[in-house]
């Protein structure tokens, strides 16, 4: 079974669960119970001393802000011994909180979970969730690498080319870089080798395909920046999609050009693996691509259109899964297995007809159409599963490793939406703001420093811990230094591709190694993604250059507005950090308010 992500953190040993243990009872112990024996001693009442008396003590040598602090280390400490994340966020939230609050913390981490499992947002993760590790246990991978290696057979590089595509168009319906990586490293990377291809070529094309799925939509990783953010999901979406192909597309014109430059590196295959007659190539094509590229564009396409929400788009994308997954592993040879595949795909062509006319020709929306596209649904799974691969164990499959991972996601929620409240409440959030105020960035330097320390942060952690733990420390400065949470989040996105990628603890290359044949080595496989890294910081240059790459979509969309921040001459309230040059940020709303940073440049950021 393949999770949600892997941990790269050293393993929690006996020994490093002892040591954590007995400082977690010491810290429990000095913040619950010092004040009680206190109050006990003094023959005081205990519930009117606690825990006052502790923080009247504290407080003569550290101030609220500095437990903040001394919070955040004891939590990295934790971290680093291997302690699971989101329950080490919930004890350090509970333990801090009362020392801050008293009781009242209680009633504050039951408000939040209740929140948190009541955020409209999150509904779609387990839903796209379920969709991915349907269609991962679907037996598709094989077709869809084999029609798309047929269709680019002409090109320098055809299995290199081919495995992208496969692997950027399977990582976005399933989302999970383990399964993508793992899958195609038995797959493609075998196939590759066996073509002559240099080992470093092949690893790099495998990792970084792998790992296309947490920027393509539909992404779970957008949708918990978007929960995070409070940004609308769907301008998410369509902020992401064309840098998402765009670096896609660089990684394959990376391997055409080096495939063109330096053919020893990637021979061409025989003639007669390339020489197919063009019916029986536009028939896999038909029969493998296309399903599985109508089923993530029509759930990509309602959400743009603005037809669905996410959550309802993703239901109806893990229906289409299992339908998806049936008509791939039907016995064809039942007549009524073929009848039904071709009434559902006519049932299917007449709704998107439908809802076309409903956006563009005023036609009236009625239920009835969609009871009618569930009945034949209905119809077409009843007739397509006997006799079908895809059993009742791989749907069970999927809906256990679906919940292990939506709880996990859940409960880190839980955990970091606990911890960062009573961070703030200690004053370490503030402390972390003026801090970065005090340096007097610019915009850019900002996003450097920003984007510099998620990077470092993505050795260590995973892309989870990384948005719902530290990106709420930076998103109260966005605003500070007038940068759209949109431009951020899909720069955030593009940035931690280099977390899955860069040494000397990248998850995907050490997935591959993991399926590998014996005598490719982890040090072949870093150089072999090391180009494609490379190329990850180039897309991210090109998006800060040309913001419109991402922003232009949604603009275009729904009318989205970033704040821009224009120079004006005026006066200098007292205090401020500006010269005789103000920079004003102008909101969406055409609100302006003064921007706490000043501006020797010109620059004007997104």
């Amino acid at each position: 079974m393949l999770p949600l992500t892997s941990r790269k953190r050293p393993p929690l040993t006996p020994l490093r669960a002892t040591i954590g243990g007995a400082i977690m009872v010491i810290l429990y112990a000095a913040i619950f119970l010092t004040p009680v024996v206190s109050a006990w001693a003094q023959g005081a009442d205990a519930a009117a001393t606690v825990p006052l008396e502790l923080k009247t003590l504290l407080r003569r040598y550290i101030s609220d802000a500095g437990m903040g602090i001394i919070m955040l280390v004891v939590f990295l400490f934790f971290l680093m011994l291997g302690f699971p994340i989101a329950f080490t966020l919930m004890a350090l939230g509970v333990a801090f909180g009362y020392y801050a609050m008293g009781n009242t913390v209680f009633p504050l981490f039951v408000q939040r979970t209740y929140s948190v499992m009541a955020n409209d947002v999150l509904i779609s993760i387990p839903l796209f969730l379920f969709m991915g590790y349907v269609i991962e246990r679907a037996n598709i991978l094989d077709r869809l690498f084999r029609s798309i290696q047929l269709a680019a057979g002409w090109v320098p590089g055809s299995l290199a080319v081919a495995t992208l595509v496969t692997c950027a168009l399977f990582a976005t319906a399933t989302g999970i870089v383990g399964a993508v990586v793992t899958l195609m490293g038995l797959l493609a990377f075998p196939a590759m080798l066996r073509a002559g291809y240099d080992t470093k070529l092949a690893a790099g094309v495998v990792c970084a395909g792998g790992c296309l799925g947490i920027l393509i939509p539909p992404s779970v990783m957008l949708i918990l920046y978007g929960a995070t953010a409070g940004v609308s999901v769907v301008k998410l979406y369509a902020a992401a999609f064309i840098p998402g192909l765009m670096l896609a597309g660089m990684y394959i014109a990376y391997a055409i050009i080096v495939s063109a430059m330096y053919p020893h590196l990637a021979p061409r295959l025989p003639k007669e693996q390339t020489d197919v007659p063009m019916g029986k190539v536009v028939y896999e094509l038909a029969t493998a691509f296309v399903p599985l590229a109508t089923l993530i564009l029509g759930v990509l396409g309602v959400i743009m259109a603005g037809l669905a929400t996410p959550q309802e788009a993703a239901a109806v994308g893990a229906l289409g899964s299992i339908l998806l997954a049936l008509i791939y592993n039907a016995d064809y040879e039942r007549t009524i297995a073929r009848t039904a595949t071709w009434l559902f795909m006519i049932a299917l062509l007449a709704l998107v007809v439908y809802f076309i006319g409903i956006r563009n020709a005023g036609l009236p929306y009625t239920p009835i159409s969609i009871a009618a596209f569930l009945l034949v649904s209905l119809f077409a799974m009843i007739a397509l599963y006997p006799g079908n691969t895809f059993s009742g164990t791989k749907l069970k499959e999927s809906a256990f490793l679906t919940a292990r991972a939506s709880a996990m996601v859940c409960w880190l929620f839980v955990g970091s939406a606990v911890f960062s409240s009573v961070f703030a409440l200690l004053g370490g959030q503030k402390v972390v703001e003026d801090f970065i105020l005090a340096l007097n960035l610019t915009p850019f330097w900002f996003l450097i420093l920003t984007q510099a320390i998620i990077f470092v942060l993505g050795w260590p952690l995973e892309w989870t811990e990384i948005i719902v733990i530290f990106l709420p420390i930076f998103l109260p400065l966005l605003d500070d230094f007038c940068i759209d949470p949109l431009f951020f989040g899909v720069l955030v996105a593009l940035n931690l591709q280099t977390s899955f990628l860069s040494p000397p603890v990248a998850m995907a290359p050490f997935y591959l190694k993991g399926v590998a044949p014996k005598h490719v080595t982890i040090d072949q496989i870093f150089a072999g993604v090391m180009p494609f890294l490379y190329i990850v910081v180039l897309s991210m240059i090109l998006f800060y250059t040309f913001p419109k790459i991402g922003l232009g979509l949604p603009e275009y969309l729904y009318g989205h507005k970033s704040p821009k921040c224009e120079r004006k001459t005026g006066e200098v309230a007292p205090g401020s950090l500006g010269g005789e040059n103000v920079e004003m940020r102008v909101e969406a709303g055409g609100q302006q308010a003064t921007c706490r940073w000043k501006d020797t440049a010109g620059h004007k950021p997104a």
